[in-house]
């Protein structure tokens, strides 16, 4: 089909004449429909495709939408090049890094430094707290640096943190060194979901922010796996034992991903400096925000603030976050220490085990990000993904089950990660109006769900308990549950909001038919007048 055809038939034609891409910024807006069912509700889009989709179905199966046009489809083809793929490889380098410690706790470093008790713990939360301390300044700075810098910038940052793990004499020098680590990947989180925000839109986001998050779970997957071949390939070279080897091959993968970054990462489309991308590109990108209601940056404002702390998007998302973050227990390698204690397998055995649940959480992450996507149903599958992760801490609560409940209890604990991208994904949906705004909430929840990880594993997950954990699964049984339950607090929210600004662009549309209404006729009273002047000569 030709691209005249193809706006043609996605756009109807005024007059017999064809809208360009660019005099399609928004769409005609149509009044509300007479009847409503009650399970419009859970209707995520109900507003939305009366002023943006102009009444097209929606193929399930389609990568692109109909509603794109050949230009936005190669648009979306680059994005997912360069921007997407770039995401997938630095988190799972990040990932990599962040899972190392671990491995290299069940690999020797455990008996080398004499640790024991919670050590391990602290060590997990000291990550935290960097990660924590050093967002807080990127409130002000998100919208205003320059992104293609600062992600690619501190990726280098983090890969010689990560390397100078490798020298640890004590438990005190790693402390300081993973709140190093923690500090230099604060804002890659809610950053690189900021710049997914403003390249993508958000029936799109899902599958990218899906795509992303996959490179955390192949971290998981590589980082068991290469431990389990450093330590039989190197332990013992140049007198470093095999745990000490695992934070200088990390640093090697790690550095280049960085270096390629300043080339493929173009930063945000108002601040454009990237090799592969044009300001045609962010021409298209603007255009998309517009016809999807997404605000162009304003510049950091104190109103951002106070509207932050008057309206319901900071409480009910922040806690909405908090209990994501708090709904799964895989980031304190539960599984590696019960395989741990069984004391039935080799050093490589454990790591290759360990690698299992990462991988199917690769799995667990298509089917919810791309069902996200594809179905247009954000609530059900977080609530499935963690329906599921529910049903695993409880077992892993009552603890004294057969052998078999526990392995399909720990194989499936990433299925509440695998909703990550969704989550994110749709607050920065919620958000799109305001680019400032969006950028605060988004790093503000981000660092109160975070924060609350340095003190919540002190209580319920200290590695002291391992591996029974029953205060721990406990704790991430009733955080599952309250996460099921406010998705639906979230949904009510989100659709008071989409139903005001729908009626906002109903409004405008009608004013300004009125005034081409209320100009046509004015015109026409004045051509009467001139007419009765020429005959009155």
């Amino acid at each position: 089909m030709a691209e005249a055809e193809y706006i043609l038939s996605t756009n109807t034609a005024e007059n017999g004449e064809f809208r360009s891409v660019e005099q399609r910024d928004l769409l005609p807006v149509k009044p509300l429909p007479t009847k409503r069912h009650w399970w419009s509700f859970f209707n995520e889009y109900e507003y939305r495709n009366l002023y943006e989709r102009n009444g097209l179905s929606h193929k399930w199966y389609k990568w692109y939408d109909e509603n794109d046009t050949p230009e936005e489809r190669r648009y979306i083809l680059k994005l997912d090049l360069l921007i997407t793929s770039y995401c997938f490889l630095s988190y799972w380098v990040k990932n990599l890094d962040q899972t190392n410690i671990n491995n290299a706790y069940a690999s020797g470093m455990e008996e080398d430094l004499n640790m024991g008790g919670s050590d391990l713990t602290q060590l997990q939360v000291m990550y935290n707290v960097g990660g924590v301390v050093m967002q807080i300044p990127f409130l002000y700075l998100f919208p205003k640096v320059r992104m293609d810098i600062l992600i690619p910038g501190l990726d280098i940052i983090w890969g010689f943190f990560t390397l100078a793990q490798y020298r640890a004499t004590s438990k005190a020098y790693l402390m300081g060194f993973r709140f190093l680590v923690g500090a230099a990947e604060a804002p890659f989180f809610p950053g690189v979901h900021y710049v997914l925000g403003a390249w993508f839109k958000s029936h799109e986001l899902q599958r990218r922010g899906g795509i992303f998050y996959m490179g955390l779970m192949l971290g998981s997957t590589t980082a068991s796996l290469l431990q389990a071949a450093v330590y039989e390939h190197l332990d013992g070279v140049n007198g470093l034992a095999g745990w000490r080897w695992m934070f200088i091959v990390d640093a090697i993968i790690t550095l280049p991903i960085g270096i390629i970054g300043f080339f493929v990462w173009p930063g945000t489309p108002d601040k454009l400096h990237s090799y592969f991308f044009t300001e045609n590109d962010a021409a298209i990108a603007r255009r998309r925000q517009k016809r999807s209601g997404t605000a162009a940056p304003k510049g950091f404002r104190w109103a951002v603030v106070k509207r932050a702390l008057t309206s319901w998007h900071l409480p009910v998302l922040a806690f909405w976050d908090v209990l994501f973050w708090n709904s799964s227990a895989q980031g304190y390698g539960v599984f590696l220490l019960w395989l741990k204690s069984l004391k039935t397998y080799s050093v490589e055995a454990l790591n290759n085990y360990s690698a299992i649940p990462a991988a199917l959480g690769i799995f667990y992450i298509f089917i919810v990000c791309f069902g996200a996507d594809v179905f247009r149903s954000r609530w059900f599958f977080l609530c499935l993904s963690q329906l599921v992760n529910w049903t695993n801490m409880v077992i892993l609560a009552i603890w004294n089950v057969p052998s078999a409940a526990k392995w399909y209890a720990f194989m499936v604990q990433y299925t509440s990660n695998a909703m990550s991208s969704v989550l994110y994904g749709w607050a920065n949906d919620i958000l799109r109006h305001d680019d400032e705004y969006r950028a605060f909430i988004l790093i503000v929840i981000n660092t109160i769900a975070q924060q609350s990880t340095i003190w919540t594993p002190l209580i319920f997950w200290r590695s002291s308990t391992a591996p029974s954990y029953h205060h721990g699964f406990i704790f991430g049984a009733t955080t599952s549950g309250l996460l099921i339950s406010w998705t639906f607090v979230v949904l009510y929210f989100f659709k008071q909001d989409e139903r005001s600004y729908y009626f906002e662009r109903l409004h405008a549309a009608e004013e300004s038919d009125s005034e081409h209404t209320d100009g046509a006729e004015s015109t026409k009273e004045v051509e009467k007048q001139d007419e009765v002047v020429l005959g009155e000569k």
